[in-house]
């Protein structure tokens, strides 16, 4: 049986080595691995409410070009490959286009999400009906949590903020649901109010045994610092710049990374390590502090 506890201890989950004494070691060939993910069109997207620093309802948006921007990542994420499924947005719930706070979804289960602002919390309902209709057995939540915004699979270990939106005890109720180690981590700028606003899981799939991630160091109290160091000693770190436009906010195959357009130190990083980055424009839903995760739901059977 798995280790479900809510841990901070510190286990050996390592990302790629790269010697930084000299030249880097050649990289491991990265492969692309099919992905099936949920998203939803912004056919509503505007911004009249404030509940994160990205949102000023006094600032004009453009739903035209919300909707074309949608578009592109769409289609790109088509291009690659991917099964991408719909769920049909709700008049009133401008932010239900970023379709990663729906809910958690592995192992077929699916954990609801139950919102901290009442702004969003119709959302939480209307992805438990899409999950049981398409299949999920569901989760009904206890604790607050937004769903993949704050719980990030990587291998077996789910990987969960807390700070601003997702509540510490939602951490037990996964570890309950899905048998796996949690392992908190602590958000403390409120501008990086989601994890996969500060952490992008770049193999969804292992390589060489191993994972990697990319993450904004200052995004995290120093306790979060350390249990990041010891399990991914050589993951990237994302500078301030990249990180503001929200480039962590990435999604990644295994192979091809889709990240913002505006991210080109993380692009650079990235073909570094033997990624293909991918850039998407998506400024429009940035004014909801939403970027390409944010819009990406992973759907886990």
């Amino acid at each position: 049986m798995r280790d479900s506890r809510v841990t901070l201890a510190l286990v050996s989950i390592t990302s790629d080595s790269v010697d930084t004494a000299g030249d880097p070691q050649p990289q491991p060939t990265r492969r692309a691995s099919d992905r099936t993910v949920l998203m939803c069109r912004p056919d509503h997207f505007t911004v009249s409410y404030k509940i994160n620093p990205w949102m000023d309802p006094k600032a004009p948006t453009d739903t035209a070009k919300a909707l074309a921007q949608w578009q592109v990542l769409y289609e790109t994420y088509l291009s690659l490959g991917h099964d991408v499924h719909l769920i049909d947005p709700l008049e009133g719930l401008p932010d239900m286009v970023y379709s990663a706070n729906g809910g958690f979804v592995l192992d077929g289960k699916a954990y609801g999400a139950l919102f901290t602002y009442p702004e969003r919390q119709p959302e939480g309902p209307a992805y438990m009906d899409w999950f049981r209709d398409a299949g999920f057995e569901v989760a009904e939540p206890v604790e607050v949590n937004e769903g993949e915004g704050d719980l990030l699979l990587v291998g077996d270990v789910i990987l969960a903020g807390t700070g601003f939106r997702t509540s510490t005890r939602s951490h037990e109720e996964v570890a309950r649901i899905f048998d796996r180690e949690v392992v908190g981590l602590t958000l403390v700028d409120p501008a990086f109010y989601h994890l996969d606003t500060a952490i992008a899981v770049l193999d969804p799939e292992p390589v060489d045994g191993r994972h990697t991630i990319a993450y904004l160091e200052s995004a995290f109290d120093e306790a979060s610092l350390a249990v990041l160091r010891e399990r991914f000693p050589d993951a990237i770190l994302v500078d301030e710049r990249d990180a503001s436009i929200l480039g962590l906010n990435s999604y990644s195959d295994g192979y091809n990374v889709v990240i913002a357009a505006a991210a080109t130190g993380f692009e650079r990083q990235l073909r570094e390590r033997g990624y293909n980055p991918i850039g998407v424009d998506l400024s429009e839903l940035l004014l909801g502090g939403g970027g390409v995760k944010c819009c990406t739901l992973d759907l886990r059977r």
